[in-house]
């Protein structure tokens, strides 16, 4: 029986440096991999330990995949001291990731918080590469400072395919866009309710406020879809450290409608 705790090795092949404190890995196993969006990995640091990271990256790309990772502990200090040519360990993918399939046909109305627009980078991704299926396409991204931002050149890129939003908490004497939390967004852009999923990731604060102001203009809690990636540990449902109500995060999750967590005291 195949050790389930056992990682494969992964080459870095690149690294990018988005904001002062985040970082994007470039990856590349000896096998192509497969993943959907939403789903995570575990990433090892030989000698430190591994955490949990959303897959970044195209679906479409299988021959290297990429996470995006901020600097905030000792596992990430350590993951970014790596450079190019340095080899981690991946466990993976885990979780169930976004039923995209269930969207075809609807708006969709994406909203990310700082690194919380990580991992719904895969999903914009494979949006604009199947943007006939769906209907307009909004992303509402907020971070703290302009030098908070990432994916600062895709931002501009994605704004030929999505009505791209921004706005940041703290300006300064370059910005030239909003400014305030992400939810002042939602005074700016009139998001029509109907026929549209919403898709939101970032701080819990910020997941607790959107998500109010999503259902007080008219979302219902079935078509509001969260990431809880931040509370998993093993990936696999074995330590419980994901433990909410019913779920494990790992296992029935990242990605979870509004409905289904709701009644959970404290589920961000």
């Amino acid at each position: 029986m195949e050790n389930p705790y056992l990682p494969k090795i992964a080459k870095i092949i690149n690294v990018k440096q988005e904001t002062p404190i985040v970082k994007t890995f470039t990856l590349k196993l000896e096998e192509e991999f497969h993943f959907k969006p939403g789903q995570f990995v575990e990433l090892s640091v030989f000698g430190v330990g591994e955490a949990p990271f959303g897959l970044s990256s195209s679906l479409y790309t299988t021959d290297k995949f990429e996470v995006s990772v901020m600097k905030a502990g000792k596992l990430t200090e350590a993951l970014h001291s790596k450079k190019t040519g340095d080899y981690v360990g991946i466990r993976g993918p885990y979780g169930n990731g976004y039923p995209v399939e269930k969207w075809v046909g609807k708006n969709i109305t994406i909203v990310g918080g700082g690194i919380g627009l990580s991992p719904l980078r895969s999903l914009i991704l494979y949006l604009i590469n199947e943007k006939e299926k769906y209907k307009n396409i909004w992303l509402l991204y907020g971070a703290k400072t302009p030098h908070d931002l990432v994916y600062k050149e895709e931002l501009a890129q994605w704004r030929d395919s999505l009505n791209v939003n921004v706005s940041v908490d703290v300006s300064d004497e370059n910005w030239v866009g909003n400014v305030g939390v992400v939810t002042i967004l939602f005074d700016i852009v009139k998001i029509p309710p109907s026929e549209n999923i919403s898709v939101v990731c970032g701080p819990p604060i910020m997941m607790k406020f959107v998500v109010r102001n999503l259902t007080k203009i008219g979302f219902t809690s079935e078509n509001i879809y969260l990431s809880l990636e931040r509370m998993m540990k093993c990936g696999i449902g074995k330590c419980g450290h994901c433990n909410i109500g019913k779920y494990y995060v790992c296992q029935d999750g990242p990605v979870f409608t509004y409905e289904q967590v709701k009644d959970i005291p404290s589920p961000f």
